[in-house]
């Protein structure tokens, strides 16, 4: 029987959130020990409608939080500006973060590695906890050596904040480990509408859709001449984040190490 992980989460009232809560709730080896939330102060999760029957109590201020809970695994689901201050807090009080919340800068993840390494606590953070939006990423890391001509379109619900997403822009990265950088398209294209292009990354084109109705839906499109190649992956519930966020509490254990994608937990 798998030992007990006593979890901590931020953002219980949100979408992911409350996803995050039930997965919790139905994991046998997880024991919810308090949350973080903006509102309702010293009630408990059971206390508010609409969220699973959990007897864990609310804070609203993460310091405390973080001070009196005795928590193995933090989740944060939140936002950038909250999701960095909640981790480095974290990290501070020796409380492994797992971390779904995108568009952390690349000095932020910096500052977020050098503390986990002098605190000599492990952290994950993940840009997409979709087991096959990994996948997705992986196989167009793969494509990329044969077919360099790529570009990435990312559909997303409107109310997401951060454009391009992170796993768009982790998708870059991991294709730029494998490719020769090289500018895509006419060389002497021009915008008549400034943002025509999407973004660019090394050379590749990331284009951001932002629609209500979509949750998450990625496409990385390969060309060369006489032929195309789409990898595409659509998250239609956000229980597909789950067994990924499961995954990563689990492996977060086993490490003292900064962790940035889902995929270098993988075999």
């Amino acid at each position: 029987m798998a030992e007990t992980i006593n979890v901590m989460l931020a953002g219980p009232r949100g979408k992911m959130g409350t996803e995050a809560l039930k997965m919790i709730e139905t994991t046998d080896h997880f024991n919810l020990v308090g949350c973080i939330d903006r509102k309702y102060n010293g009630k408990t999760i059971k206390d508010l409608e609409g969220l699973p029957s959990l007897d864990a109590l609310i804070y609203t201020d993460p310091e405390e939080a973080f001070e009196r809970l005795n928590a193995d695994v933090f989740i944060d689901l939140t936002n950038p500006e909250t999701g960095f201050k909640h981790t480095k807090i974290a990290l501070h009080n020796h409380i492994r973060p797992v971390i779904g919340t995108s568009g952390f800068s690349e000095e932020q993840l910096d500052e977020l590695k050098q503390l986990s390494q002098t605190q000599q606590t492990g952290i994950v953070i993940a840009p997409n906890f979709a087991i096959g939006a990994v996948l997705m990423m992986r196989f167009s890391q793969m494509a990329a050596k044969h077919f360099p001509n790529v570009e990435i379109i990312e559909k997303h619900h409107d109310e997401k904040l951060d454009a391009p997403s992170g796993t768009a822009v982790k998708t870059a990265q991991l294709i730029k480990e494998v490719r020769e950088s090289k500018k895509q398209g006419h060389p002497d294209e021009h915008e008549t509408l400034d943002g025509a292009r999407g973004a660019t990354v090394d050379g590749m084109h990331i284009h951001s859709v932002r629609l209500p109705g979509f949750i998450a839906q990625q496409e990385v499109i390969f060309g060369q001449s006489g032929q195309t190649l789409t990898i595409q992956h659509n998250s239609t519930d956000r229980q597909s984040f789950m067994s990924g966020v499961k995954f990563a509490v689990e492996e977060v254990m086993k490490t003292d190490q900064f962790v940035y994608g889902l995929e270098n937990l993988m075999e």
